[in-house]
């Protein structure tokens, strides 16, 4: 973060208003704390006034040069600790903009690294070449290794692999990938070798869709302000012009300098926007901040603001709804079957612990987490696409996919119809048991639906690219009705949009993989899970679930909720003070002292109001609703 420069310039306002705070409150000179707030000024105020100096040249008034004019104002009638507490505000605000608007571009640049640097494409006379990824052409014909990312996109035309193009789809299990089938750029390669023809040219491929899309939308949403930040072009327009005019009209009229002046540059104090900024930002910052310590990290007060307007919740399914690992779900004996269920686990995990493929390890992890001992497995062999066979204590014993009359069995069909991965285990060449293997939905994922279905009074979607089996097995089991399924990145982002478009639904998506980041950019507001979310969604969304908890969504929007009534009270409180500090001064007499008093009360009141959402008390409350 030391980085940018706008945070360096914060923290030294920062550190300055401290440091003459300190001496404010203590016997020293106050020459002294008066030199520190004048550096507060200096290092936090020269930024804002030059892109109000900027403005101002483009025939444009805003708040930032407002604010400085403020400060200046209330250090001239001695206030300046006030004037410097409005400088760090303002420091502060900024240096948050600059490092969100860094990060967000950084993420989208590396996400370009999901496809490697070179591919090593397969020349007429059978040599190879290394060359850059970004010179492969349609018709070229790459080799990737195991193991490796997949340069380019295209189709198979030599060899077999497991592929994981989860990062891509967002399926939980890797694709058996052979000849004639397509392949995404970025997916990783498994045991296989596997040639590839290039069929889309870089610029084409689904990643460099994704960068593109992810920087059109998070641009469009950049530009979402605080609701007091639309205002604040007419507010400092009439701010500045009534105050040119209360100091005019009275000279003109054969005022003295003195008195006119004076009734000036009290209604400037009194019309100041300090009391409207903290009646703002206080209340948003403590939610925020309430908000962090149960586990949900908001980026902005802006997106504490929006959170609120939520009307409808879209998932993503692997990694959001479920946990992102394959997990033993069922173990059905066949009839006829001579085992049990632990003697049959146990045959399977020993041939399985051979094998890196991921129903493999949740086989093995199944039976260990049962206490069973894992005998030793000799001539294993492994099929790609199909399964491991080996020798087990005497007796040939199979772990594959269903294939030919396997597909018939009752409880293979069962399998497959409820979302499941089925492997079949054969113990000398007699079929003995189906696994069926399936992602595993979050305890709390259910409830959290449920909750939020209540809070927004709309049916919540899942957005997934996993197959339409699995996706439907998840919502039914976390009580979701609108399903849509087999989607690529931009598919999901269309659909978001398709819901925004068609009810005028502002709609909340929550997502951790690559795949989900143009969905989480298109969405009024993006959630990634904290624990498993890739880097680009983490720096997509607009807000993080930190330890990966459901259940604080509705929470968080119910706080938001509760910070804008209370946001909605301050600006009221404020407005009150300056509508009846301003009418005392253009029709009598307001006493400067009294001026300054009345809109430091004011700004107090609002500030302190806003702080109660600090309290544990307010993320309880808002938990229960």
């Amino acid at each position: 973060m030391l980085s940018v420069p706008e945070v360096r310039w914060a923290l030294a306002s920062l550190v300055f208003f401290l440091a003459g705070l300190a001496l404010q409150l203590s016997p020293a000179p106050s020459a002294l704390a008066w030199a520190l707030y004048l550096a507060c000024y200096a290092c936090g105020g020269w930024e804002p006034a030059l892109e109000g100096l900027r403005a101002l040249r483009e025939k444009s008034l805003d708040v930032d040069l407002l604010m400085i004019v403020a400060a200046v104002g209330a250090a001239a009638i001695g206030q300046i600790f006030d004037g410097a507490l409005l400088i760090v505000i303002f420091a502060t605000s900024g240096a948050l903009e600059a490092v969100l608007t860094r990060r967000t571009a950084d993420s989208v640049r590396s996400l370009l690294d999901l496809a490697p640097d070179t591919a090593d494409v397969l020349g007429d006379d059978g040599t190879e070449r290394n060359v850059p990824a970004s010179s492969l052409r349609p018709g070229d014909v790459v080799v990737v290794r195991p193991g490796s990312r997949i340069a380019g996109e295209g189709t198979v035309v030599d060899g077999g692999s497991d592929v994981d193009q989860s990062s891509i789809t967002g399926e939980s299990v890797p694709v058996y990938k052979s000849v004639g089938d397509s392949i995404f750029a970025g997916s990783v390669n498994g045991t296989g070798t596997l040639r590839v023809r290039i069929d889309v040219d870089p610029s084409e491929t689904v990643i460099a869709r994704i960068v593109a899309m992810v920087e059109h939308a998070s641009a469009t949403k950049a530009k979402k302000q605080l609701f007091i930040d639309k205002v604040e072009q007419y507010y400092s327009t009439i701010v500045v012009v009534a105050t040119v005019a209360i100091f005019a009209i009275p000279m003109f009229l054969g005022s003295e300098f003195q008195p006119a002046l004076l009734r000036a540059m009290t209604f400037m104090i009194v019309a100041s926007p300090c009391a409207v900024v903290l009646a703002t930002m206080p209340p948003l910052l403590a939610a925020m901040s309430t908000a962090g310590r149960s586990g949900v990290l908001v980026k902005s007060a802006v997106v504490m603001e929006q959170l609120r307007t939520t009307s409808v919740v879209a998932f993503d399914k692997t990694g959001t709804l479920t946990e992102g690992t394959p997990r033993v779900d069922t173990v059905e004996l066949l009839p006829g079957s001579d085992y049990d269920e632990n003697s049959v686990l146990r045959l399977a995990a020993a041939v399985e612990t051979a094998s890196e493929h991921p129903v493999a390890a949740a086989v093995v992890g199944y039976a260990r987490a049962r206490g069973l001992t894992l005998p030793d497995v000799s001539a294993f062999e492994s099929s790609p696409g199909s399964g491991v066979s080996g020798v087990v204590e005497g007796r040939l014993v199979t772990v594959t996919k269903p294939a030919g009359p396997d597909n018939d069995l009752g409880v293979v069909r069962s399998a497959l119809s409820a979302g499941k991965t089925a492997v079949v285990v054969r113990v000398d060449g007699a079929p003995t048991a189906v696994i069926g293997v399936a992602d595993t939905v979050r305890a709390d994922a259910a409830a959290a639906v449920a909750d939020l279905e209540a809070l927004t009074g709309r049916p919540s979607l899942l957005l997934t690219g996993d197959n339409t089996r699995a996706a439907q097995d998840v919502a039914r089991r976390t009580g979701i009705d609108d399903v849509r399924a087999d989607l690529l990145p931009e598919q999901k982002a269309e659909a978001v949009r398709a819901v925004q478009a068609e009810s005028g639904a502002r709609v909340l998506l929550v997502g951790d993989g690559v795949n989900d980041a143009p969905a989480l950019a298109a969405s009024d507001i993006g959630v990634a899970m904290g624990r498993k979310g890739s880097d680009l969604a983490l720096d997509t969304a607009d807000a993080v679930l930190v330890r990966d908890d459901l259940g604080a969504l509705a929470s968080v929007i119910a706080l938001s909720r509760r910070a804008h009534r209370i946001v909605v009270a301050n600006l009221v409180i404020a407005a009150t003070f300056i509508v009846v500090l301003v009418t005392w001064d253009l029709i009598g007499t307001l006493p400067l002292p009294v001026g300054v008093a009345g809109h430091e009360s004011s700004t107090v009141l609002v500030a302190l109001n806003g702080m109660r959402l600090l309290s544990t008390r307010a993320w309880r409350r808002s938990h229960e609703r």
